[in-house]
């Protein structure tokens, strides 16, 4: 079992407020991924799990183990709180092999010869890196190393696995290659996992919840499916996905349960059922109308319920082409499978599926209407 809960962390470096009231668990199994830019907290957090730095103030159990009690007057070691970490950088030896890499750790526990043994084969095994045992980590590739790495962390057993941006390193074709192997090692471990990364493919890919970071606060807590389908504010929205969600101004009118929205977009009407628990103004108030490129689809004219555009430029990317609109003033993006051709100022007609559009109010920044 390896529950995580950390309660009313703050973290400061001076004057800098870099954790600010962290509230996460982290269920036993999680895949949970730390996301966020450059410098919001998220290798802070990790490093507050693993015991490398110690807070200015909260609580942090570990399958309701106290690792930081809430005077700070205990703070459990690393070496206490059962568990690996992985860092950017591979770390190996250069003058072990492969397999006294991965037994260092393992020698250290005072384990069996033949565990040691056992547990190198099966790591191996796992990381699919058997033929590569007695290489020196300056004969093996990035790629490889990683592995190596990876393998050397879950050779002890650890109940809670932290990975602080171990594929950054990599080219884009090893990089998808090793998420398969963190997802099928996450599966046959059933090891928690604390994952960290800028990266939003490999957390909306690998893991079973996502914690998104903003300027040393937790934004949103999510699946990756909610998340990104139902960023939390205009700030998370323009965050996830690629290419980014269409965001269109208009005019919202909120009266007995219903929301009336008017934007370059079309006509709406959403019932109470498809609102947040947000506060949504009453009367006339601006909005954001957000929709992702893919749901906006290029039909015949005369479909119901479309709506004219033209071509504004055409982005033919192999397997998918990128379709720049315009509606009145508004420009946004619609996204379509395989390569098509369209001519600048074009006329077109999409459809937009109502139920796959976001309301955010403008003035809160706040999701008021969800997509389903």
């Amino acid at each position: 079992m390896s529950r995580i809960e950390l309660k009313h962390i703050d973290k400061y470096y001076g004057d800098n407020h870099v954790l600010k009231d962290i509230n996460l668990t982290i269920e036993d199994g999680d895949f949970m991924t730390l996301l966020g830019p450059s410098g919001c907290g998220k290798t802070t957090t990790l490093r507050v799990v693993s015991g490398l730095e110690k807070p200015q103030n909260g609580v942090m159990t570990i399958d309701g183990v106290e690792m930081i009690n809430a005077d700070l007057a205990y703070f459990a070691e690393p070496s206490k709180r059962g568990l690996n970490l992985v860092f950017q950088s591979y770390a190996l030896w250069p003058h072990m092999t492969v397999k006294e890499n991965i037994a260092f750790g393992l020698k250290i526990q005072k384990l069996p010869k033949s565990e040691i043994n056992q547990r190198i084969q099966d790591s191996l095994r796992m990381m699919r890196i058997e033929e590569y045992v007695d290489r020196y980590p300056n004969e093996l590739s990035g790629g490889q190393q990683q592995r190596v790495a990876i393998a050397r962390a879950v050779a002890s057993n650890p109940k809670l696995l932290l990975l602080d941006e171990p594929l950054s390193n990599l080219d884009a074709r090893l990089r998808i290659d090793m998420r398969s192997e963190l997802q099928r090692l996450h599966r046959e471990l059933g090891t928690t996992i604390i994952y960290v990364t800028h990266d939003q493919v490999e957390a909306l890919t690998m893991s079973t919840k996502i914690a998104l970071f903003k300027a040393g606060e937790l934004s949103q807590v999510a699946t990756p499916m909610e998340l990104y389908m139902n960023p939390i504010d205009l700030e998370a929205a323009d965050f996830i996905g690629n290419p980014r969600i269409n965001f269109v101004e208009g005019t919202a009118h909120y009266e007995n349960g219903k929301l009336s929205v008017s934007s370059e977009l079309g006509q709406h009407i959403f019932d109470q059922a498809d609102m947040t628990d947000e506060p949504i103004p009453d009367g006339e108030f601006p909005c954001v109308v957000a929709v992702r490129p893919e749901q906006v689809h290029i039909v015949e004219e005369g479909t119901p319920d479309s709506l004219p555009v033209t071509v504004y430029a055409n982005q033919p990317a192999g397997s998918e082409t990128l379709v720049s609109l315009r509606a009145g003033e508004s420009e946004f993006l619609s996204k379509q499978i395989g390569l098509v051709q369209y001519e600048i100022n074009q006329p077109l007609t999409v459809h937009i599926p109502p139920e796959k559009i976001n309301i955010y109010d403008a003035k809160s920044t706040r999701l008021i209407k969800r997509a389903r």
